[in-house]
């Protein structure tokens, strides 16, 4: 079987490409090797597969279901890996293979239904299975662990805003503001857990084993807030079509708060600086239309 990486992978893939990365063209032959290592037979990539790995829906020697997922390290994989291998499947998708030779860059997976997120549900119904799984994601991090910190993490993204603030002097006022919030919630973290790190509602898959389970981590430690922020705006096109967006918005964010039981002014900080690094960076790589909605909602916090 030809294992052709899918536009969207090739698109997102592209924006972040150091120069002289050959990761995609060499992929076909990683992607046999792993299947033929682990004596998997292919069903079919993906699509249309996620922005940063090639996901192949197989099934082990043994005829299980299975997904084989690979990924580049600039996605972390490995940190990926073991932060799945912490939870343990509680709240997340299952681990079926340890680490060992030839497990750099490919994960393993139970295999979970990828046409049904918790986004297919109505809104509020989606706002709370999606916060229930979060919930309990959060746990402390491995002894010794080696994740990202938010601080590290949104150290290096407030370099890249503030360089895009300097490119486009118009968004320079919500950059401002979105590091301004920044410094204040770093300042007295309430907690230091593990986090997802890019949770959002697509990140929730139905399961067999549970309802829901969370996929694709890209595992950071630090308060409850910053991984929530990200669910706030999720349906962000919808909020922005509405007359009521900004209220809405509003109301979901002390919802959330709530219903977590986190600090609502913290929310609404790490909310405010989430989605203007998003905009910024979608502005950055050409993505105009994304830029504009998320910067418009920033507007709102």
């Amino acid at each position: 079987m030809a294992f052709e990486p899918p536009r969207r992978l090739v698109r997102a893939l592209g924006e972040t490409a150091p120069e002289g990365d050959d990761w995609l063209e060499k992929l076909p032959g990683l992607a046999r090797e792993a299947v033929d290592r682990r004596e998997l037979t292919v069903e079919r990539v993906q699509l249309p597969g996620g922005r940063s790995s090639l996901v192949v829906l197989v099934r082990t020697a043994d005829g299980t279901p299975a997904v084989l997922k690979l990924a580049p390290s600039r996605a972390r994989p490995e940190s990926e890996r073991v932060a799945l291998a912490h939870w343990g499947g509680l709240g997340a998708v299952q681990l079926l293979e340890p680490v060992s030779e030839g497990t750099e860059g490919v994960l393993l997976l139970e295999r979970l239904h990828p046409e049904v997120s918790v986004r297919t549900l109505p809104e509020a119904k989606a706002l709370l299975e999606a916060a229930g799984t979060l919930r309990r994601l959060w746990v402390d991090p491995p002894e010794d662990h080696v994740f990202e910190t938010v601080a590290e993490r949104t150290g290096r993204q407030a370099k890249a805003m503030r360089a895009g603030a300097d490119a486009a002097p118009e968004v320079a006022p919500l950059v401002d503001a979105a590091l301004s919030a920044r410094e204040d919630l770093l300042d007295s973290p309430p907690e230091h857990r593990l986090l997802h790190g890019t949770f959002r509602q697509s990140k929730v898959l139905s399961g067999d084993r549970m309802p829901w389970l969370a996929v694709g981590p890209d595992p950071v430690v630090g308060e409850h807030a910053f991984d929530l922020a990200r669910l706030v705006r999720d349906r962000v096109e919808d909020l922005i079509a509405q007359p009521s967006g900004a209220t809405t918005t509003r109301r979901r964010v002390r919802r959330l708060a709530e219903s977590l039981e986190v600090d609502r002014e913290r929310l609404r900080g790490w909310t405010l600086f989430r989605a203007v690094e998003s905009g910024v960076r979608a502005r950055r790589v050409g993505r105009e239309r994304d830029a504009e909605l998320l910067l418009e909602f920033a507007t709102w916090l």
